[in-house]
């Protein structure tokens, strides 16, 4: 019996839990696929050390539990994409953001209104010298 190469990805595991909107088959492929999203943290540091606000422009949210084996913190997360107007995908793990993030969604929920949000990094008040990523509505 030949020995069995073992992928670096074999047992990685990516399951949307919710969605915006019933997905296409093609569009829970891509939403599940991070290698071309960007970093909300990321995002808004980039456009902060320029002087703009970290504007993204909502069309579609994906949630998404994640068990990757390889991780070194912790096997089983859940990544939050929110999706822009010119299907630019980004990503984080931040629960305060998800927390601000849902409480937008759902009222929003049903309107015809197109509508944004502010992505910030704001000083923790738990832990100094930290951030957390959060949003408002624009």
């Amino acid at each position: 019996m030949a020995n069995k190469k073992v992928e670096a990805n074999e047992n990685y595991v990516a399951t949307i839990r919710e969605a915006s909107r019933e997905l296409t088959a093609k569009e829970r492929v891509m939403f599940k696929d991070f290698a071309n999203a960007i970093s909300l943290v990321d995002f808004v540091s980039a456009k902060r050390e320029s002087g703009e606000k970290a504007i993204i422009d909502i069309k579609d949210y994906v949630v998404i539990d994640v068990h990757n084996p390889m991780a070194t913190d912790n096997t089983d997360y859940t990544v939050y994409l929110v999706i822009d107007s010119k299907g630019d995908k980004y990503y984080t793990s931040s629960n305060a953001f998800w927390s601000a993030f849902n409480n937008i969604a759902t009222e929003m929920q049903g309107s015809d209104e197109q509508w944004g949000i502010e992505a910030v990094l704001i000083p923790s008040k738990n832990y100094k010298g930290k951030e957390i990523l959060t949003c408002s509505l624009v």
